[in-house]
């Protein structure tokens, strides 16, 4: 089975594939001061309550994909595939790996690794022109040309970094839940913070979509907008533009890219 692992700024998520299907996934707080020790752990604790694998860590792993916008959590799993791992192939995306994606941007090894697992999904599973939204700490847009080319995108500030600012910058404002509200016109201040969360957000993804797309196709409607992360289910109902909801992109691209770099390992 393959082991992917994808580090985000406040969440991690991993995923355990058999063959190209997807049978178990977990979702685990990101802590830059975990150490590789402390992370193995973690993972045998997780993947120690799967029927298929067994109680030693490392059984029933053949390999093993990571990408991290981290870098210091990248270092402790790059330990962690050493240590306990020693004998699985593990390739953790950094340059130099094959990714099948040209990266069409001023500086490539600035794009975060996500981002570009993200496109080279989405081109496997719907070509391109593509667009991809994920909901996660920033909400981003990635362009994918018809070629299958990284074009460049988008980042906003995320959902819950809307909702922190708005609690610690509002005198008479507090955290509030991440739910859906009654009504576009909130009864009540909880509701109208809720309101401006979920329908100010699917109006931000209409509108940067709906330029984005023009920009990258002669047809806007030749355009595919692919929607993941673990926030999207908040805003999927009320963005127009959404065609797509692949809640695993990431993993998927995860797996694809290791399958494109184990044989040159």
């Amino acid at each position: 089975m393959l082991l992917t692992i994808d580090v985000g700024n406040t969440h991690t998520v991993l995923g355990l594939f058999d063959g190209e299907e997807i049978v178990e996934h977990w979702r685990i707080s990101t802590d830059a001061r975990r150490t590789a020790d402390e992370l193995a752990v973690l993972l045998q604790g997780l993947m120690g309550m799967h029927p298929l694998l067994g109680d030693e860590l490392g059984d029933g792993i053949d390999g093993i994909a990571i990408c991290s916008t981290v870098p210091s959590v990248l270092h402790e799993l790059r330990e962690v595939t050493r240590r306990y791992y020693g004998d699985v192939p593990a390739v953790l995306v950094e340059p130099g790996i094959k990714t099948g994606v040209p990266i069409l941007m001023d500086n490539p090894k600035e794009v975060g690794a996500d981002r570009i697992i993200n496109a080279v999904a989405a081109v496997e599973l719907y070509g391109g022109p593509a667009i991809v939204v994920d909901f996660g700490t920033a909400t981003t847009f990635d362009a994918v040309s018809a070629r299958g080319e990284y074009t460049g995108g988008v980042i906003a500030p995320g959902i819950e970094i809307s909702v922190e600012a708005l609690g610690v910058r509002g005198a008479q404002l507090r955290k509030i839940e991440l739910a859906r509200p009654r009504s576009v016109i909130g009864k009540n201040t909880v509701e109208a913070m809720q309101s401006g969360i979920v329908y100010g957000f699917a109006g931000q993804v209409d509108g940067v979509v709906n330029r984005m797309a023009k920009e990258l196709a002669t047809d806007p409607d030749d355009v595919t907008v692919i929607a993941t992360g673990g926030l999207a289910p908040m805003v999927l109902g009320e963005a127009s533009v959404i065609d797509e909801h692949e809640p695993w992109l990431t993993l998927i691209g995860l797996r694809l890219v290791y399958e494109r770099n184990v044989s040159r390992l």
